[in-house]
């Protein structure tokens, strides 16, 4: 490939690979649909303490989303859906930057934004034991 193209494609490399690993998985939840027992291995955490842990549901509610069943999605882990929305659109916004040939201005505070989301699945893996809040378990 000429020295001009490469230079010209480089920016577009990270999140090319970051893509083509998200078109990977999404594959993968379509060929081994997580809502049959057995297909996916079982949490860890569910198993050692019978409580699901945050994540828990999370590739149902990824398949669900993926195969159009939004309702579905939310029931099975609502807070999986909101990671997914976001992250669908930080990576648009990272995808366009990189075909201007910018580096995205939010990318440097990623680390606070990721802290902000790990924080924010403590809160909702507690939330979602409250008695009261049964509904958020999958």
């Amino acid at each position: 490939m000429p020295v001009a193209a490469t230079r010209l494609l480089e920016p577009l490399r990270a999140p090319l690979l970051v893509g083509a690993g998200g078109l990977a998985a999404a594959a993968a939840l379509l060929l081994r649909d997580p809502h049959v027992a057995g297909s996916w291995p079982v949490c860890p955490f569910l198993t050692l303490t019978g409580l699901p842990c945050p994540a828990c549901g999370g590739l149902r509610a990824t398949q669900d989303l993926l195969t159009g069943h939004v309702t579905a999605a939310l029931s099975s882990n609502a807070y999986a859906v909101l990671t997914v929305v976001l992250g669908g659109l930080a990576y648009v916004a990272w995808l366009a930057s990189a075909v201007q040939g910018r580096h995205p201005t939010w990318l440097r505070r990623s680390s606070t934004g990721g802290g902000l989301w790990a924080a924010g699945l403590l809160v909702f893996g507690l939330v979602r034991l409250l008695p009261g809040l049964s509904v958020l378990r999958p």
